[in-house]
């Protein structure tokens, strides 16, 4: 039954990047508890409004990737944490260059068993490190960290938030990365819900 159990949340989790970056929106809703809460770069709050957002950017025609890696699943119960390892992709045109951006990170999830089905309660995205290359060779993109005051960022998602101020997008109010105090206490937490706490 745990091994079922634990195939089930994985599977969940690799099916919400699918649906993310294929614009499946009701496949992606379903898979969050309808009060879900997520928390990544640029958004943090209520999953039904993360899903409105990226319908939006989708329809623009702003696209990304995110590549899943296996989960790890710990069950207690009708509850499980998950830690994921993800890769997003992002090409993006940032001051006339054209640019790929490649962010490492984890996903935290808390997940729960509702009517005999899992689904998402809780995402945290954990920054681990990023990088942002020129499509084309490109001085553009030199002058654009010239002037761009990448030092202000934490070194985790320094790229990622130079890419989103010059979408003109605000970086989310708090930003998840190792070692900050305020992962710590997430973690924590996370571990104290499983244990029914």
């Amino acid at each position: 039954m745990d091994a079922n159990d634990k195939y089930a949340c994985a599977e969940l989790i690799q099916g919400w990047g699918l649906y993310r970056d294929q614009g499946k929106w009701p496949q992606l809703l379903a898979t969050f508890v309808p009060e879900g809460e997520i928390a990544v770069s640029w958004f943090s709050g209520s999953f039904r409004e993360f899903v409105a957002h990226c319908r939006q950017s989708f329809e623009a025609g702003q696209r990304s990737k995110h590549q899943i890696f296996p989960s790890c699943v710990r069950i207690a119960r009708d509850r499980a944490l998950a830690e994921t390892s993800i890769v997003i992709l992002v090409r993006q045109t940032i001051s006339g260059v054209l640019t790929d951006l490649t962010s490492y990170a984890r996903f935290l999830d808390r997940l729960e068993r509702r009517g005999g089905r899992w689904a998402i309660v809780e995402r945290a995205a954990v920054y681990e490190r990023d990088r942002l290359d020129r499509v084309e060779p490109s001085q553009g993109l030199q002058e654009l960290f010239a002037r761009s005051e990448l030092s202000t960022y934490p070194e985790p998602y320094r790229y990622m938030a130079a890419r989103l101020k010059a979408a003109g997008r605000a970086l989310a109010p708090l930003i998840h990365y190792d070692a900050a105090p305020h992962t710590t206490e997430l973690c924590a937490r996370y571990e104290a819900w499983l244990g029914g706490e």
